[in-house]
């Protein structure tokens, strides 16, 4: 299963014209990070990181 994903993505990063391998492609997205905080038992605040532009493309592929 992980070598049919592996080559997936492979063919898909190629199409899309992004020079990155799979390994580095999702080296990038390991990046994005989701935070949710809870203040009190009524407030709580999530935010999601800033998404790069090289980030958006492996996304996009």
């Amino acid at each position: 299963m992980a070598l049919i994903l592996y080559r997936i993505m492979h063919l898909r990063l190629r199409a899309a014209h992004i020079e990155l391998s799979p390994e580095r492609a999702l080296e990038q997205l390991r990046r994005i990070q989701y935070h949710h905080i809870r203040l009190n038992a009524t407030q709580s605040v999530t935010r999601l990181s800033t998404i790069r532009h090289e980030q958006t493309e492996v996304l996009k592929a």
